[in-house]
């Protein structure tokens, strides 16, 4: 997701069963959870949690309501600060484990957000131009990730190859061709697959794979131009699905993922998602979802918000999705600092209440709608 801010770019969520979720099984699993990825930056920057006026631990609540896979984004080598680099979703990773929740892991392949209009190629590969030296890098950085998390007993459940890869990806800083170079795209993205596979294979535990693709309307083009150059063997799609910024109505949706599942073979997951349960702002950073993204009868309040979801999920569900992961319903604010200010631009949009002392919201209960 891109932050519709002049400003920022984003990323959102996932739920499964408590066996593991592999490529043979996802298609009779309903996926539904939380991208958590902002909860150590705003804790550290003096955040708290609460349910019924007690402080908590957010990762325990979400996993007592019903969450079961957390999805978190890792970049190469962050720019901003230390968050979301290896060392801090390491951290991520044990929590959502100790809390009894499985991961997916969001590989940037960039130093900050990646998203339809930026897909920065780290500063670390930033000379190299050959594509096969460019897809050993790919290969190696991301066999080395899974890998040194299995070490610690941290390995995902599900990997995400990219984020809202809906155009060219690995591009200079700033640039961003109109046109993509498929054969050069498949090719990177089926090295990072590769990977994938070699490291769940090394350490002897299934991994699910995916594919990420920004709003359901582009998705069809996109899977067509993928499958012309053999890239084929991934698990599931990723969609993002905000109504504010799609051509896809509600009531369109579950006819556009079907088309997906019945033309191309793969569960669909709507990975990120979100809806505000307020017009209210709790700090000076600017909120992204105002106005505009209000849908009718669903309006800015915690119930509206959790309408939205079971709306959401009846949708999905009766499309064959596979399930639908919220972005990101903990980033609450704080004196945590982002490129575009100080706080959240989330804060209405999460599960919890700024007024209240971030007392959680109704909405937490969307993981055990169905």
């Amino acid at each position: 997701m891109r932050m519709h801010l002049p400003f920022l770019i984003l990323a959102f969520s996932v739920l499964a069963c408590r066996k593991p979720v592999s490529s043979k099984d996802t298609t009779g699993v309903w996926l539904s959870g939380a991208d958590l990825s902002y909860v150590n930056e705003v804790e550290d920057a003096g955040a708290v949690y609460r349910k019924d006026g007690r402080t908590v631990d957010p990762y325990r609540l979400f996993s007592e309501n019903g969450c079961r896979l957390v999805r978190l984004r890792l970049w190469h080598s962050p720019t901003i600060n230390v968050y979301s680099g290896l060392e801090d979703v390491r951290r991520s990773i044990r929590r959502a484990k100790e809390a009894g929740m499985q991961v997916l892991l969001d590989f940037h392949y960039s130093d900050f957000w990646a998203d339809p209009g930026r897909q920065d190629i780290p500063a670390a590969w930033k000379d190299v131009s050959d594509r096969i030296v460019l897809g050993d890098s790919l290969y190696q950085y991301t066999y080395r990730v899974l890998m040194s998390l299995h070490s610690d007993g941290l390995l995902p459940e599900m990997v995400q190859t990219g984020n809202e890869i809906n155009g060219e990806i690995l591009q200079p800083a700033g640039r961003m061709p109109g046109i993509t170079d498929w054969s050069r795209k498949a090719y990177l993205l089926k090295r990072a697959l590769s990977a994938v596979k070699d490291a769940s294979v090394a350490a002897g535990k299934p991994i699910s794979t995916m594919l990420h693709i920004a709003q359901p309307e582009h998705a069809m083009p996109w899977l067509k131009s993928a499958a012309a150059e053999g890239l084929t063997s991934f698990d599931l799609v990723g969609l993002s699905y905000y109504p504010l910024w799609s051509k896809v109505t509600m009531d369109s949706l579950s006819a556009r993922l079907r088309a997906i599942l019945e033309t191309h073979g793969k569960p669909v997951i709507i990975v990120e998602t979100a809806y505000p349960h307020t017009l209210s702002n709790a700090d000076a950073a600017g909120n992204i979802l105002g106005d505009a993204a209000l849908l009718p009868g669903m309006p800015a309040t915690p119930q509206g918000q959790l309408e939205y979801l079971r709306r959401l999920t009846t949708a999905v569900r009766s499309g064959g999705g596979k399930g639908i992961v919220y972005w990101e319903p903990a980033w609450v604010s704080s004196t945590a600092k982002t490129a575009w200010g100080t706080g959240s631009h989330w804060d209405n949009a999460t599960f919890f209440d700024a007024s209240r002392g971030n007392e959680v919201l109704p909405s937490i209960g969307y993981f055990r709608l169905y």
